[in-house]
This record gives structure tokens, sequence and C-alpha cells, in this order.
């Protein structure tokens, strides 16, 4: 990482119990030149976040252990629900570029 992508990464995911809905990620910060350390946010924490002003994209961790950027995260709201996503389809399952899971 040379360029600063987003205020935080988006590295994996955990969803709820019938596998349906984001609960969870894992984030780090993205300090331009390097990433910081993993911490734990809920999908209502994400959505404050963003809505608040700070961005999010996800990332992936490479073969040879260099961060790979994904795409921008968004809240997109489908029946009155708020999801995080990468895509604005209507779609209500949750996508953030097939991250891993926790």
């Amino acid at each position: 990482m040379a360029t600063k992508w987003a205020d935080y990464i988006i590295t994996a995911v955990r969803f709820n119990s019938t596998a349906t809905h984001i609960e969870a990620v894992q984030i780090r910060a993205d300090n331009g030149d390097s990433v910081g350390t993993v911490n734990e946010a809920t999908r209502a924490q994400i959505v404050n976040s963003i809505e608040s002003g700070t961005t999010f994209c996800t990332a992936t961790l490479t073969s040879d252990n260099k961060w790979h950027k994904g795409a921008a995260v968004k809240v997109v709201v489908i029946d009155n629900q708020k999801f995080i996503k990468t895509k604005a389809d209507n779609s209500k399952a949750d996508n953030l570029d097939n991250l891993p899971t926790f």
C-alpha cells in the first residue's frame, strides 16, 4: 500500500446464524503505507460510521502477504433495512466481495 484507499479496510465478515446477513466485520485502519491492527465492529457500527462520513473499502491479503484493494463499501436501504454492500443492488444479502469469514 502506498496511497490511502479509505479510512478503514474491511478484511473479514461474520454472518448471523442463518447466514443471511453480516452481523460483524473485522476492520483495520488504512494508514496509507501500512495497515493497522485488526478490530471488530458490528454491522450497525459500520452503517453509523459510513453515515457520519467515515470511508471503508474491502481488502484481501494475497499469498505474497500484500493487501489487495477491493471495492468501496456503502450503505444500501432495502425495505427500510440498512445493509453494507459493495454493489447497490436490490438484494437483501450483504455482499462484501466474498471476504473470508471469522
